[in-house]
């Protein structure tokens, strides 16, 4: 069984492919003995189920694709280091128009990044947490857009800010 890599991509051919190849493995009979034709008949109709699903998400990825290069924005976000089309569609339509936002802090709160305060008197916390209150769809495509950037070595700034913070981190955790 092959092994798939973090981050491998998968073309529709690839899909089709293997679910021709699954189609065949049901025609034949590998086991010794009689198959219950009903069985057969079940994987038969699960296989036609799968293809019609992969059209069927094919169809939709090129139209999303075709909707987002509408927006004005999308280009200028896909121009990041990191951020594909898919991320690019997921964050345009999560934020809708990026002049909603006044300002950087309004758009880092929308997403849920903003840090959380946690005071009481003259206690301040010294460690903070997001807030987690915006869209979990945005924080997930930010997240998975930081990853690219890192995984791929795309993001050059990004790296130089990421990995001193990592250093410090598992430093941290050592001791």
């Amino acid at each position: 069984m092959e092994m798939r890599q973090v981050g491998a991509k998968r073309s529709d051919a690839w899909f089709f492919d293997k679910a021709a190849q699954l189609k065949d493995a049901a025609a034949r009979n590998p086991f010794q003995e009689p198959i219950c034709q009903g069985h057969v008949l079940s994987l038969h109709m699960y296989i036609q189920m799968l293809f019609q699903y992969q059209e069927h998400l094919s169809k939709l990825q090129k139209e999303i694709k075709a909707l987002a290069k509408t927006f004005d924005d999308y280009e200028l976000v896909q121009s990041i280091p990191g951020v594909g089309e898919k991320i690019a569609a997921t964050i345009i339509s999560e934020i809708g128009g990026i002049n909603q936002f006044e300002r950087p802090k309004q758009l880092a709160a929308y997403a849920g990044l903003d840090p959380s305060v946690f005071e009481s008197g003259k206690y301040k916390a010294s460690i903070n947490r997001i807030t987690k209150r915006g869209s979990s769809r945005l924080r997930q495509a930010l997240y998975t857009a930081v990853q690219c950037g890192i995984a791929k070595n795309r993001n050059k700034k990004l790296i130089a800010f990421y990995h001193p913070k990592e250093t410090r981190a598992s430093h941290t955790r050592s001791l």
